[in-house]
């Protein structure tokens, strides 16, 4: 069982950045694969970004590549986004997500490839 926290939300202008953390309980968290999603009012949920558990592999949406970047630290249990040149179309709720499958080109980006969720935490971009 792995339980997922997410922090580091808030509001930030247009061109701002913030650190999105998840914290995880389990000891077996570091073998996992990890991956942010979000979701903006009346949207579906949608990738955002994902990493193996070893960190020697990672991706990006199309829509945050040169901006956002996903990085984990095994040995405190958290991965996070680091997230450059907010735009107020990334206003959304940013969720974590693990997954006990290896990191696979095929499935890292679909939600019903993780098996665990935070709860999720809001981000606004005011412009």
């Amino acid at each position: 069982q792995v339980q997922l926290v997410e922090s580091g939300g808030g509001l930030v202008q247009d061109g701002g950045s913030l650190r999105l953390s998840c914290a995880a309980s389990g000891r077996i968290f570091n073998t996992y694969t990890v991956g942010w999603f979000r979701q903006a009012t009346g949207e579906e949920r949608e990738f955002v970004a994902a990493i193996s558990w070893d960190s020697g592999r990672a991706n990006t949406a199309d829509s945050v590549k040169g901006r956002f970047t996903i990085s984990r630290d095994n040995a405190k249990n958290a991965v996070y986004l680091t997230m450059n040149n907010l735009k107020p179309e990334d206003t959304a709720v940013y969720y974590c997500a693990a997954s006990g499958a290896q990191y696979h080109s095929g499935t890292y980006a679909l939600q019903g490839s993780y098996n665990y969720w935070g709860q999720g935490t809001q981000v606004t971009v005011s412009s």
